[in-house]
């Protein structure tokens, strides 16, 4: 049985732990069920085999220390921990947020970004969430799709889960020009990292009931992935399933 979401539990979606649990809460909140015929998957072989890798990473590692964490690590600490990551992740939201041209969402996320770092004792608080800021939480995946270009296939990506072929190439810009990481001399620059790995480790410890069932439970644990993170991706960023992906191999002039 799926244990019941904390309503402080604040999934991000990158690690795969987190990416199956935030689209089984998405999806179903969602209720827009995504059937095959809009899933492309060319690569499916290949990709069964990454989430078999990814299942026993889990397994071995992900579940035993995420539970030492979330047993160990008291939660107002790890409010702690999960306020600071998402201070960090505000510079990368601000920049993806122009590069859309979502004005509105850039001066949210950069008010929060001033006031939790003045107020927050440098974002270890968020005392912007008292008066009403909200944050606009964005990748460089959905500016991609802001700027017109398809999901693509589907693909699962080693650790990092189940994706898409914009997304991956969005994920990939999210590590290599987080504003950051760039900015910041070693090793400072990796305490981002950190935090967002420990986050991560909390958030697979308040899932721990969905994630399992999804990962363990499931009579096909791939296909449930699959289609819980593209309906969740698409609901997110209000598109159709029939216009979310592109086959490169279709005509267009075909009827």
């Amino acid at each position: 049985m799926l244990q019941p979401i904390s309503k402080n539990t604040r999934p991000l979606g990158r690690l795969f732990i987190v990416l199956l649990a935030t689209s089984l809460v998405a999806a179903c909140a969602a209720n827009n069920t995504v059937s095959s015929a809009e899933i492309y998957d060319p690569q499916e072989e290949s990709n069964r085999k990454v989430h078999e890798f990814n299942r026993k990473v889990d397994s071995a590692i992900f579940r035993p220390v995420s539970n030492g964490y979330g047993e160990g690590v008291h939660e107002d600490v790890r409010l702690i921990v999960s306020n600071f990551s998402d201070h960090l992740s505000l510079p990368a939201d601000i920049v993806n947020n122009l590069l859309q041209g979502d004005l509105k969402g850039a001066g949210s996320n950069s008010f929060r970004l001033v006031f939790n770092t003045l107020f927050g004792l440098g974002g270890i608080a968020d005392p912007s969430e008292a008066i009403h800021i909200p944050r606009r939480k964005t990748d460089f995946g959905e500016t991609f799709h802001v700027w017109g270009m398809k999901e693509g296939a589907y693909v699962e990506l080693p650790l990092l889960g189940p994706s898409t072929e914009r997304d991956a190439m969005g994920t990939i810009l999210d590590f290599t020009l987080d504003p950051v990481s760039a900015l910041l001399p070693n090793p400072e620059k990796y305490i981002g990292t950190a935090a967002n790995v420990a986050d991560r480790m909390g958030d697979r410890y308040e899932l721990r009931g969905t994630i399992d069932s999804v990962l363990y439970e499931s009579a096909d644990s791939y296909s449930q992935a699959r289609i819980l993170y593209l309906q969740n991706r698409r609901f997110e960023l209000g598109v159709s399933s029939e216009d979310a992906y592109l086959d490169p191999y279709d005509d267009p002039y075909s009827e």
